[in-house]
């Protein structure tokens, strides 16, 4: 299966789509779409009935642009390549580098959408579709897009490397509401083939991703950390803070405690009073452990493929 390459010569897991699931998709757009434009003619014809016959004809071309060019155009602008067909069938309209298009990509998508699947009735872009090697039609090429799949069996999703522990803990302040989720997409791909890659083009990969992450959030990675590194702990503290925002119970009043009601008191138990009654008592508080070794937690940075900072 042919995979969606950047510019820096990484194999992304997009899966383009194949012709069946987006002729499903088209039709269900299609569906929608010529639903939408039947009903807007009935209207328009009842509204302007009293109008001239040119004045008739002018507003029937200006609702079909409107609705069967214009409408698809700005509903895969705004929902960045997702349209109704789209998303029932799990597709998506993404760039050739795998990123989210812009309003130019699906103008011209649009643009040729009206040649190739309205006036030709689909024929020419299923032929192109077949003959392409991704699967992609004419408007795609010109565009430069690529519709890949987004559902992926979760037995073929890569799990992210956890970071070393020598970071774990050292992100929880760092503010990350300003990263878009493509650039998330971008640096999780990354970390879940970063053992593939060439090492020099893993780390300019790396560092690239580390300078856009940095830029959104404000604040550098600590001294001496690799980027490599920096990436892995940012994205356990996104997914941190995802579960336990999913994960936290709802807390029914201040400290745990229903208002209205008071916690019940409970008595200090004595020693003496503890042994008569046959009561666990609190062990008698240890030496402290001791502190972590530098060498050790070198050590114990071999098992996540990360170096600590020397």
């Amino acid at each position: 299966m042919s995979g969606v390459v950047t510019g820096d010569a990484v194999v992304l897991g997009l899966q383009p789509a194949r012709l069946p699931s987006r002729a499903l998709a088209l039709v269900l757009d299609l569906v929608a779409v010529w639903a939408v434009y039947l009903l807007i003619t009935v209207g328009l014809a009842m509204a302007t009935a009293s109008l001239d016959e040119a004045a008739q004809t002018a507003i029937s071309i200006a609702s079909f642009l409107l609705v069967l060019v214009g409408a698809p155009i700005a509903v895969e602008t705004l929902s960045h390549g997702r349209s109704l067909g789209k998303l029932a069938c799990g597709l998506r309209v993404v760039r050739d580098d795998g990123g989210p298009i812009r309003f130019r990509h699906a103008l011209v998508r649009g643009a040729m959408g009206v040649v190739e699947i309205l006036m030709t009735f689909g024929v020419v872009a299923c032929i192109a579709s077949l003959v392409s090697e991704r699967g992609r039609r004419i408007g795609d090429v010109f565009a430069g897009t690529l519709v890949v799949r987004e559902r992926v069996p979760a037995a073929r999703s890569a799990v992210v490397p956890p970071p070393p522990p020598w970071l774990v803990g050292r992100f929880a302040e760092l503010d990350l509401s300003a990263v878009p989720d493509a650039l998330w997409l971008e640096i999780r791909q990354y970390l879940t083939r970063m053992r593939q890659l060439d090492p020099g083009v893993g780390q300019r990969l790396a560092e690239r991703l580390a300078d856009e992450l940095v830029a959104r959030t404000g604040t550098p990675p600590p001294p001496g950390v690799p980027a490599a590194a920096y990436l892995a702990g940012v994205v356990a503290e996104r997914q941190a803070r995802e579960a336990r925002r999913a994960f936290a119970p709802a807390a029914p009043g201040v400290g745990g405690q229903v208002p209205g009601f008071a916690a019940p008191v409970v008595p200090p138990v004595s020693p003496a009073s503890a042994a008569r009654v046959d009561l666990p008592v609190a062990p008698a508080p240890g030496p402290v452990a001791p502190p972590v070794v530098a060498s050790e937690v070198r050590d114990s940075g071999s098992s996540t493929g990360f170096a600590p900072p020397a």
